[in-house]
């Protein structure tokens, strides 16, 4: 593979749903055109859901608690906000393989390992996505989400991990379509690990690299105002 030239950009403060989803898929196609680099893209949103592809209406347990975002990613309801580092990923497949199966499974193990840095054992499940702790008695606590979406082999959306969330958001839905009630969500700060949104980024960049190759830090995207 050559001209894999990654770009790593943070934007500090909360970005609006809708302008972050604008960027991302004009970026997006830009890449699709050879007319930018691959991008991740971290940021934190205000507090919010949104609906995936698969979303089904009684997943939404409370649908005045906060707004609601129809999206074009896999999966069902999710939760975004403060605390949670949501990563963007804009990589272009026609560059990396084509294979959208090996890009999701590098997708899990570069949260897993992002989970090892801080002394956290996590992994995949059949039939569950994301990525998950193992609580004992049966019970299991999902740490990160993963929803994403190729439209010319490049992906857009991408990742949601805890840091340090406010989990009592989440019961305003069924999380990903998960009922069960031995599994729920955890976070970094839930499991004892107190960490620096700057300092999971650190984790989160080293692990990205061992995965996909280097990545350069780069200025944050220029949103136009609403």
């Amino acid at each position: 593979m050559t001209d894999l030239t990654v770009d790593w950009a943070v934007s500090k403060g909360f970005v609006p749903y809708e302008a972050a989803v604008a960027f991302m898929e004009s970026r997006a196609a830009a890449i699709a055109k050879g007319e930018a680099n691959e991008l991740i893209w971290l940021l934190e949103h205000e507090p919010l859901y949104t609906a995936g592809t698969s979303s089904k209406p009684e997943h939404l347990l409370t649908p005045d608690r906060f707004p609601i975002y129809e999206t074009g990613r896999g999966g069902d309801y999710t939760y975004h906000g403060p605390g949670q580092r949501v990563a963007y990923v804009m990589l272009d497949l026609t560059k990396r393989g084509r294979d959208a199966r090996k890009f999701v499974q590098n997708m899990e193990k570069w949260l897993v390992d992002t989970a090892a840095a801080f002394g956290i054992t996590a992994g995949t499940r059949d039939g569950r996505v994301g990525v998950w702790v193992d609580l004992g008695d049966g019970r299991e606590d999902k740490i990160a989400a993963i929803g994403v979406r190729l439209r010319r082999w490049v992906s857009f959306h991408g990742i949601a991990f805890n840091v340090a969330p406010d989990l009592s958001h989440f019961g305003g839905i069924t999380p990903c379509g998960i009922s069960n009630p031995l599994y729920g969500v955890t976070s970094l700060e839930k499991l004892g690990k107190t960490a620096s949104m700057d300092d999971f980024d650190v984790a989160l960049h080293l692990a990205f690299t061992d995965i996909f190759g280097q990545a350069r830090k780069v200025d944050a995207p220029e949103l136009l105002a609403a």
